[in-house]
């Protein structure tokens, strides 16, 4: 989000995001490697350097985005070292589904450059900006 609110100019490095964010610099460097490796994020090496959201990345759907960070994975797994007698036949492991496929849905309908939308861009602006 703090890349989606600045200038397409304007690079941040992972520093400062992190720094911004109040966010530790080895959990944000991991989270920006994985945005570029999907293309949402865009890497400039050098003096002047940074990174910026991709046009890709800012019209990305938040459910797919979601989805693909955090692994299309069940919320409840059941299985252990003594499989459960229900597994084949679970109805709360199938609404669990259900309600996570919905959760998906509702996020797919707000894309990322959505999310920097007014109110909440400006003061995402000024998360960034000097103390003073």
């Amino acid at each position: 989000m703090r890349l989606a609110v600045v200038g397409s100019e304007d690079l941040l490095t992972t520093r400062q995001i992190a720094d911004s964010m109040n966010v530790p610099y080895t959990h944000m460097a991991k989270a920006i490697a994985q945005l570029q490796h999907l293309g949402v994020i865009e890497a400039r090496r050098g003096r002047n350097g940074g990174l910026s959201l991709t046009a890709a990345g800012r019209c990305t759907p938040v459910g797919n985005l979601v989805r693909t960070l955090e692994g299309d994975r069940e919320a409840v797994v059941c299985e252990g070292e003594t499989p459960c007698p229900l597994s084949g036949a679970c109805r709360l492991r199938r609404a669990l589904r259900e309600a996570q496929e919905a959760f998906y849905s509702s996020l797919n309908g707000v894309t990322v450059g959505d999310l920097v939308a007014s109110p909440t861009g400006p003061i995402l602006l000024a998360l960034g900006a000097p103390p003073g």
